[in-house]
């Protein structure tokens, strides 16, 4: 087995090719902008047909695209997110149609969810952000491709490695940086928002379940923990691990997300069905990892990586 994981370099890209990197018989490929990429490949520039003869070169029987950008302008997130997919089936179906598509989107895609109320695959979309925007328009043309395509659609990681672009990460680092002052003060915004946060081991091992799995597989399926988790106990959890003895301040309204989307839980069953799959950490132990492990510098904004 030959697998491109494209977007190696980032937090989950990199956890997924070291997962897949274990699997016998399988030759793992990286693709991605970075010079140490094996396959030099650039979803939001490159034209198909190149795409397509970089494919024919590397003889992949599998891709695993875990790029997209986390950040930036509306046409970055539309290059990355949106028209990286695209060019990447339309490759795909010049290269090598019975190629098999593990592609990872967002449960940003979804939108605001209903208090206490897990969301299935079949919910209606309702991204309230330019980024879950086109997370979804990638999603829609990947499941739509033809091809023997599964998205997985990937709820907050949290683990080792946790970039700072992200809450946990950024917590991290700033609590890295107070040490155990009892005069230190974390200034953050509002933490009451819940979201369902996923050890990014646990999101490796689906696509190591995807990749692996016989016969065609459901075009979406959602990667979470299961759990709407107040952001203030993942928070306060940090803080209690780190040994943090100051304060903790919430000050203004937090990220524009968080208001427009309070409550967020997807229902994991449909992964538990086709991928015999299901969360192997708790919260505490990924967080847990997340501090021993150190502080990361943020993703390449194109190479991976899920805003909280």
């Amino acid at each position: 087995m030959r697998i491109l994981v494209v977007g190696f370099t980032g937090y989950l890209g990199g956890h997924v090719a070291e997962r897949l990197r274990a699997l016998p018989g399988a030759h793992v490929l990286g693709g991605g902008r970075s010079p140490g990429a094996d396959v030099p490949v650039d979803l939001a520039t490159d034209p198909a047909d190149r795409l397509a003869g970089a494919l024919v070169s590397a003889a992949v029987d599998t891709v695993v695209n875990c790029a997209g950008a986390t950040g930036g302008d509306p046409v970055t997130l539309a290059e990355a997110n949106a028209r990286g997919p695209a060019v990447l089936c339309a490759a795909l179906r010049l290269a090598h149609p019975g190629a098999r598509l593990v592609h990872l989107g967002s449960a940003a895609e979804y939108g605001p969810g209903a208090q206490r109320v897990r969301v299935a695959e079949s919910a209606a979309t309702r991204p309230q952000t330019a980024y879950g925007a086109t997370k979804l328009a990638g999603t829609v043309t990947v499941a739509a491709s033809g091809l023997d395509a599964v998205v997985l659609r990937v709820g907050n990681p949290v683990g080792p490695g946790a970039p700072a672009s992200g809450l946990p990460g950024r917590v991290g680092a700033l609590l890295r940086e107070a040490g155990t002052d009892p005069d230190a003060v974390l200034r953050l915004g509002d933490l009451s928002a819940h979201r369902d946060f996923v050890d990014v081991r646990d999101v490796a091992r689906a696509v190591e379940r995807a990749v692996t799995a016989p016969g065609p597989l459901p075009r979406l399926l959602n990667v979470g923990g299961g759990d709407a988790v107040p952001v203030r106990r993942v928070v306060r959890t940090l803080a209690d691990t780190a040994g943090f003895r100051g304060r903790i301040e919430e000050e203004g309204a937090g990220s524009a997300r968080s208001g427009r989307v309070s409550w967020q839980c997807s229902d994991i069953s449909a992964a538990r069905s086709a991928l015999g799959w299901r969360p192997s950490y708790s919260l505490d132990e990924s967080l847990a990892a997340l501090w021993s492990a150190g502080a990361r510098p943020p993703s390449p904004v194109r190479e991976g990586g899920r805003p909280t």
